[in-house]
């Protein structure tokens, strides 16, 4: 029978050793009702809950670095970008794909994914996974959780799937450190992605995104192809824009919705002058000082931006992609 949160087990759970942080959060009512909740849907042992959640600690820092600058500064194409596409991140990223040229190969087979969009999000994401974050997660999503109104909804839901994912891997809540977003490990999922995308791509048993890449260059295939990826369609081209004001295209949106016809009649056509491949979006990428400059994106596109929802991103992504599937050739025919 599982214990229900009592005036009793609360005082109990207090008195039996001091939280890490100054204040414990069993003692905030809507910790207590999240608890509570938890029970009923998923059977958890209220009192086993009580006792993790009293060793979750407040994390400032996750605030701090969660909370928008009050001065978001004026976007920069060029200044994002070279954050990403560097000889550094080039050069490991062809160290990556040649030793792991196999899973590589299955994943894209299996999923349609090209191996250098696979390398390319990983390496965008946490550099190959060297830096996959030191946050303990379970208290960095209970401080986004009950202390960051602004999103809160969505981070008790992650909190709620990390406890579900430490249950089902048999694993200690405690024991999972990521970004302080709660994103985990090579691909930087959130627990509800992990539970929802993550596959067993090694065949070990287990999911494992902490300790190698193989789990994770599946499951980022996965999830690229549960959300639309269309084998052997393109990503992106440059797009050249004729006379007319390209703002109320580019305010269209993000998802591709624009037919080659509508964009002809714009003045709109690829870089080339031949008529966009098929429906696109019309994307800016404005760098201050400098051309603004215009690619039309396709569905794949559109399908990067779900993995992050910013076409800074997905333009990150698909340029050091084509960075590494280059310097990939290169190395294989030079034997490097």
């Amino acid at each position: 029978m599982k214990a229900t949160i009592t005036g009793t087990l609360l005082a109990a759970l207090l008195l039996a050793g001091p939280a890490q942080s100054d204040a414990s959060y069993l003692e905030r009512e809507d910790v207590r009702s999240f608890a509570q909740e938890m029970a009923e849907k998923h059977g958890f042992d209220t009192a086993e809950l009580l006792s993790a959640l009293h060793r979750a600690q407040h994390d400032p820092r996750v605030i701090r670095l969660i909370t928008p600058s009050g001065d978001p500064g004026v976007r920069s194409w060029q200044r994002y970008r070279s954050r990403f596409l560097d000889a550094s991140r080039i050069e490991n990223g062809v160290a990556f794909w040649q030793e792991n040229e196999t899973a590589l190969r299955e994943a894209a087979e299996r999923y349609g994914v090209p191996a250098e969009i696979i390398v390319a999000i990983l390496g965008v994401e946490t550099f190959y996974g060297r830096n996959t974050g030191s946050f303990e997660t379970v208290s960095a999503l209970a401080t986004l959780a009950f202390d960051y109104p602004p999103r809160g909804p969505l981070f008790r839901h992650e909190l709620e799937n990390l406890l579900l994912m430490a249950r089902e891997q048999e694993r200690d809540p405690f024991s999972y450190r990521g970004s302080y977003a709660g994103a985990i490990g090579y691909p930087q999922f959130l627990p509800s992605s992990i539970r929802a995308y993550a596959v067993d791509f090694d065949g070990d048993g287990r999911i494992d995104f902490e300790s190698g890449p193989v789990d994770a260059i599946g499951s980022v295939a996965r999830y690229l192809a549960e959300h639309g990826w269309r084998r052997g369609e393109p990503v992106a081209e440059p797009a050249q824009i004729g006379g007319a004001d390209p703002q109320p295209l580019v305010d269209a949106g993000i998802e591709p919705v624009l037919a080659p016809e509508m964009l002809a009649q714009a003045g709109i056509s690829a870089a080339n002058g031949t008529p966009a491949a098929t429906t696109a979006t019309l994307v800016d990428l404005a760098t201050p000082g400098m051309n603004t400059e215009y690619w039309l994106g396709y569905r794949n596109f559109y399908v990067i931006t779900r993995y992050n929802k910013s076409s800074f991103y997905a333009m990150a992504v698909f340029q050091l992609g084509q960075a590494l599937r280059e310097a990939q050739g290169t190395a294989a025919t030079t034997g490097l």
